[in-house]
């Protein structure tokens, strides 16, 4: 008799054993999907990466070009008038004031700002200013450069944004903690 129970108990172990292994192939089978659609969605979100970052570039050459361009414009400006001072100023303590001179006539403030010796200050100033916004639009790029991430073409079609890749990643990220890859 406990030659027939035998195969029995037998039978029922080997099919305990295989709903074991088809339950642990249909998680598998669910976590590779789940790895699949991650990285797609990294994938993608690393394209918007890129775009974003060619984005980013283009402002900075336009914001460049553009103080560039206005630098020129105010560096031609730099001969003053009696009109052109009366207009911007109305008064002539209003103009001394803003330029910290002392004179006693329009006249004589037209002279002083025209004066070698002034314009020289000014393209002195101009050129730290210059020097300050050139270091800050490196500091500027160099951080951005820092947060790039440039992605395989083949990668990069899969994700749509970079939502899609920062979602993928801390899914990534948690399922990295929770199963201790």
């Amino acid at each position: 008799m406990s030659k027939k129970s035998l195969p029995t108990t037998q039978k029922q172990g080997k099919a305990r054993l295989g709903d074991q292994i088809r339950s642990i192939a249909d998680r598998l089978k669910q976590e590779t999907d789940i790895q699949i659609k991650v990285t797609s969605k990294i994938l993608g979100a690393a394209a918007q990466i890129a775009e974003n970052h060619d984005r980013l570039i283009t402002e900075v050459v336009d914001m460049v070009e553009s103080d560039l361009n206005l630098e020129s414009q105010v560096s031609q400006k730099h001969i003053y008038t009696i009109d052109i001072l009366k207009q911007q100023f109305k008064t002539l303590r209003n103009a001394k004031a803003h330029f910290n001179l002392k004179v006693s006539s329009w006249e004589s403030l037209v002279n002083k700002l025209n004066a070698p010796s002034y314009q020289i200050s000014i393209k002195q100033h101009k050129t730290q200013s210059n020097q300050i916004y050139t270091n800050n639009a490196e500091n500027y790029l160099n951080d951005i450069e820092k947060l790039i991430i440039f992605l395989e073409p083949d990668v990069a079609e899969m994700f749509p944004n970079s939502e899609a890749v920062n979602e993928a990643l801390r899914f990534l990220i948690r399922l990295a903690s929770k199963n201790c890859f």
